[in-house]
């Protein structure tokens, strides 16, 4: 009876991991000309930053119109439950001029100087542009 119930109950937490949604990627829309912020970028061990230099963005798929860049600012690490805001920065999106809707992918990948050697993040947006 009881490997019944640890068959059972593999099989529901499966089922659970399986049935989970994808992760989505976030959506974004942005008018000609517009700056929006995407959100902090850092890199912290202990709540304390580890960043040895500024931090780059590269766009490795989107389209022309769009130029990603870093803002360098302090920013709180939400995600590590820190206290106290670390350096950092933030990510920030600008369209140029738009002169047709769009609907694309942007790719980015934002590259942190550490003290443990380069680090890379990507992020995925599902972008729209609009005149």
């Amino acid at each position: 009876m009881r490997r019944n119930a640890i068959v059972v109950i593999s099989l529901a937490a499966a089922m659970a991991f399986i049935q989970a949604p994808a992760r989505s990627a976030e959506s974004i829309a942005l008018k000609s000309g517009e700056t929006t912020e995407i959100g902090p970028e850092y890199w912290v061990a202990n709540c304390r930053s580890i960043l040895k230099g500024a931090m780059t963005v590269e766009i490795l798929e989107g389209p022309p119109d769009v130029a990603a860049s870093i803002r360098e600012q302090d920013v709180l690490p939400r995600k590590q439950n820190c206290a106290r805001p670390v350096p950092g920065g933030v990510l920030v999106l600008t369209a140029k001029e738009i002169k047709a809707q769009i609907q694309t992918k942007l790719i980015l990948r934002v590259k942190y100087p550490t003290a443990d050697g380069e680090r890379q993040k990507s992020r995925n947006i599902d972008l729209t542009l609009l005149p």
